[in-house]
C-alpha cells in the first residue's frame, strides 16, 4: 500500500462540492497528468497484474464502447506528453505500453491516471457495462457492474430520488465534445488509493482525497464515459 501524494489540490477543487455540481470543461480536458503520474501508474500496473478480476471489467458486450473510448484517448494523449505510434504508446514516465484492441480498458489502465467507467443506456437508465477501476473510494466494482446509476450510488446518503433524477438528466443531456466535470472531497485516515472498503477513521483524518470526475458522451456508441482522477494530499 504505497503512500502516493500530490503536492496540492487543483485550485478549483479547494471549495466544498455539492451533488451533482457539474461544470463544463474543454473538449479534451477530461484527462490530466500530474506530478504523481509515475507512482500512480506503477500502483495501477500492480493492481491490474495481481487483482485483475477486482479492478477490470470489459465483457464482449461492451467492446464497441470500450474500443471507442480507447480511440478517443489516443487522440488526446499527444497533448499530454505521450508519443502515440500505431502499435504502442510511449508514456511521460518512459514506459512503452502496447495497444491491445482486444482489451481496450486494460490498455487504458496502463496509460492514464484516470479510472474509466463506461455506462450505456438500458431502458430509461444508464448502467455500468465496463470499467477499469484501480482506485475505488468505498465501493467494489463487482457490486456495481450491470447496475443503473441509482444502484451504483445506493450507499451515498445524499443521493436521494431528487439527485438521482438530476444525475440521470445529466447523463441523458451531455453532448459529444462538450464534457462536464465535478469533484468530491473527503477526509481519510489512510492515503492508500485502492480503498474498496472504508477504513476506520480517527477524530482528525490526516489526508484529503478529492476526485476530479468527468462525464463525456461517445459519438459512435452513444455511451457515456465517467472518468475519475484521484488526488490525495495531506490535510
Amino acid at each position: 500500500m504505497p503512500e502516493i501524494l500530490q503536492d496540492h489540490l487543483p485550485e478549483l477543487q479547494l471549495g466544498e462540492p455539492r451533488l451533482p455540481g457539474t461544470m463544463p470543461c474543454g473538449a479534451d480536458d477530461w484527462l490530466r497528468i500530474d506530478e504523481a503520474y509515475a507512482e500512480q501508474m506503477r500502483y495501477r500496473a500492480a493492481l491490474i497484474s495481481d487483482q485483475q478480476d477486482k479492478v477490470l471489467y470489459e465483457p464482449a458486450a461492451s467492446r464497441d464502447a470500450c474500443t471507442e473510448i480507447l480511440t478517443e484517448t489516443l487522440k488526446v494523449l499527444p497533448e499530454l506528453g505521450f508519443t502515440v505510434a500505431e502499435t504502442h504508446v510511449t508514456c511521460p514516465d518512459t514506459r512503452v505500453v502496447a495497444i491491445d484492441w482486444t482489451a481496450p480498458l486494460k490498455t487504458l489502465g496502463h496509460l492514464v491516471q484516470e479510472d474509466i467507467c463506461v455506462l450505456e443506456k438500458r431502458g430509461t437508465e444508464h448502467v455500468l457495462t465496463g470499467a477499469v477501476l484501480c482506485f475505488p473510494a468505498n465501493w467494489r466494482l463487482a457490486d456495481k457492474v450491470g447496475r443503473p446509476l441509482v444502484g451504483i450510488h445506493a450507499p451515498v446518503a445524499e443521493y436521494d430520488d431528487n439527485i438521482a433524477r438530476r444525475v440521470q438528466r445529466l447523463f441523458d443531456g451531455v453532448q459529444v465534445a462538450r464534457p462536464l466535470w465535478r469533484f468530491n472531497k473527503l477526509r481519510y485516515e489512510d492515503a492508500d488509493l485502492h480503498q474498496p472498503y472504508r477504513r476506520k477513521e480517527g477524530d482528525a483524518p490526516p489526508f484529503i482525497r478529492s476526485e476530479r470526475q468527468c462525464i463525456l458522451r461517445l459519438q459512435q456508441s452513444d455511451a457515456v464515459v465517467f472518468t475519475i482522477h484521484t488526488f490525495v494530499v495531506r490535510s
